[in-house]
């Protein structure tokens, strides 16, 4: 067993890294008398409490179902996951409108399953968390893992995972590794696709959104999304589609983001020639939290001195909005989340696996 087989054992996330790998490692535990290789005592006492942990995890779930049957009352109904980045910002009431909108629109049979959040992004439940913890808030947000862990403990076997991501990349790939390794444990997991899974549904979205658009006669319209930093990621054919689409669909329509392929810095050179030089920026994010707030419609640069994009674009002379909605009262950045018909896609695709499960 090398060191970063090691590493990984000994911080217990093999099961949400690389369940194949997880399982490698307790091949290799089995094999461990059979090996030359000269371990240092450490190592020899940890390699052994890993080979009886993972003994001791197969040899429970392998049982499991017979076992509970037995001795549990598991819940009969199904339960529900919101599986969302997170954000460590104000925005976070995004995520309030979604579940609002989704408790009046779930069918009857399903409208007493517990709703619970998961967030996907490791950073941003780490400073969240941080955060609440500083304001003396009790709330905390969870891993994926942790949620599923704990609907396991409370006896639920059917859950339902709806992703709040727009496309499907590293965040959707790590989502689904971990409910693959949960569903070898026993239970009926059925899941939902991202907001733009599908070209038929990246048509639906940007029909969702459309009205925001400025006519063509007044000036460009600039979607922007997160976008993602790898040249192989297969986001990046989603965006470009995306860009092409609505380059083709509205006059002065076009996409940027804040990682990728279509740069910043093609997003402004477009923009500031835009004739008249108006410019109307539109959230592509479920939530329009840090980035929106600060890299793209902030009013001061950031710590390198970099502007926002607003800025670049006003000292070129162009004139910049955004568009805003009213929530509790207050003014607010108006992310993909605060849109009902966004929401409606990822509600069908919730439905469809609640039908799933009843199957």
């Amino acid at each position: 067993m090398d060191e970063k087989e090691m590493a990984y054992a000994k911080q217990g996330v093999m099961l949400t890294k690389n369940w194949d790998c997880f399982q490698q490692l307790i091949r290799r535990c089995l094999r461990k008398n059979d090996d030359k290789q000269q371990l240092s005592s450490t190592a020899n006492r940890l390699l052994h409490k890993v080979t009886v942990g993972a003994l001791l995890l197969v040899s429970l779930f392998s049982f499991a179902p017979q076992a509970e049957a037995m001795t549990r009352t598991l819940e009969k109904g199904p339960a529900i996951v919101i599986a969302a980045f997170g954000t460590t910002t104000d925005a976070r009431e995004t995520y309030d409108f979604f579940e609002q909108q989704l408790r009046q629109e779930l069918p009857e049979a399903w409208l007493k399953a517990p709703i619970t959040w998961a967030y996907t992004s490791e950073i941003v439940r780490e400073r969240a968390n941080k955060k609440f913890a500083e304001q003396g808030d009790p709330q905390r947000y969870r891993s994926l893992l942790q949620v599923l862990a704990d609907l396991e403990d409370q006896g639920y076997r059917q859950i339902a995972v709806q992703s709040l991501h727009i496309f499907p990349g590293q965040e959707y790939d790590e989502m689904e590794k971990v409910l693959a390794a949960f569903r070898t444990l026993g239970l009926h997991i059925e899941y939902g696709g991202t907001l733009l899974q599908k070209w038929e549904m990246l048509f639906e979205a940007i029909d969702g959104v459309a009205d925001e658009f400025l006519p063509e006669a007044d000036g460009c319209n600039l979607l922007v999304g997160h976008g993602s930093p790898e040249s192989f990621s297969p986001a990046n054919s989603t965006y470009l589609g995306l860009d092409r689409y609505l380059s083709h669909k509205y006059a002065k329509t076009f996409v940027g983001t804040v990682d990728g392929v279509l740069t910043r810095e093609q997003a402004l050179d477009k923009a500031i020639f835009c004739s008249p030089k108006r410019v109307r920026i539109v959230p592509f994010m479920y939530v329009a939290g840090d980035h929106i707030m600060n890299d793209i419609m902030g009013t001061t640069p950031d710590k390198g001195g970099v502007p926002s994009w607003a800025m670049e674009l006003q000292s070129a002379g162009v004139k910049v909005e955004t568009v805003f909605t009213e929530y509790q009262g207050r003014k607010v950045f108006k992310g993909l989340g605060f849109y009902r018909k966004i929401n409606d896609i990822f509600i069908k695709e919730l439905i469809k696996s609640l039908q799933r499960l009843q199957q």
